[in-house]
């Protein structure tokens, strides 16, 4: 992952002779927010919003309760922040696919491929997710900027599919929104369900010959489901 690495548990105290350990703490107030959005966000995937402890956040990012507090305003609010920051960084990293760049179909293939990548290698996302739609959407409805922060990965779609039926590529008739459920639903089964499906049907799920199989079938699918006849 991209992202600044944290320590799980508290570190020991360094070894006499050694040099100090550096520490989170820092006079960057953006720095130290992304940082405790990043452990809340393993903390919260892990335990839920219920079971995640502000107090254990605080010492695995060296911070205080206090500044947490001034930050966020509440427990609920760091977990509100964690998930709008979640979808950010999703919506920050398919902009960097250039996707304009491509012919239609090769753009599709890259969004859909860069999706399932991405949700395999982010469980934590997973997990936040599964989380909310538990809480049924509750906190995400609170949010002013969630549907702000998700219409590129509709507008990309929306750009890439109106160039694909220009060209005789893509069948006429779909709905770009549904076209995204359809890629996001593929991706996302492979996380959510892997290990039930994998214990149900003898499978192994995580194994590099099973998780390119069924990449390239993900992405097959959605290609022959949009391709004109």
């Amino acid at each position: 992952m991209n992202e600044l690495v944290h320590p799980r548990a508290r570190a020991a105290g360094p070894s006499r002779g050694s040099a100090p350990r550096e520490t989170t703490r820092t006079n960057d107030p953006e720095r130290t927010k992304a940082n405790i959005l990043q452990v809340a966000a393993s903390e919260f995937a892990e335990k839920g919003l219920a079971g995640a402890r502000i107090d254990e956040i605080a010492a695995l990012t060296q911070t205080s309760k206090r500044m947490i507090y001034y930050y966020f305003g509440s427990k609920e609010g760091l977990y509100l922040a964690v998930l709008e920051e979640s979808y950010k960084r999703v919506r920050d990293i398919e902009a960097e696919l250039h996707l304009r760049d491509l012919e239609p179909e090769q753009a599709l293939r890259r969004l859909v491929a860069f999706t399932f990548d991405h949700h395999l290698q982010h469980e934590d996302f997973i997990r936040l997710v599964m989380n909310e739609n538990i809480a049924r959407g509750q906190y995400l409805a609170q949010s002013t900027r969630i549907q702000e922060l998700n219409v590129p990965a509709v507008e990309a779609i929306q750009h890439l599919y109106a160039r694909g039926i220009a060209q005789g590529i893509f069948r006429p008739g779909l709905d770009p929104v549904d076209i995204h459920a359809s890629i996001s639903a593929l991706s996302f089964f492979n996380v959510s369900n892997r290990h039930t499906f994998g214990l149900i049907f003898k499978v192994d799920t995580t194994s590099a010959a099973y998780i390119a199989h069924r990449r390239d079938n993900v992405v097959e699918m959605i290609v022959r489901f949009m391709r004109a006849p």
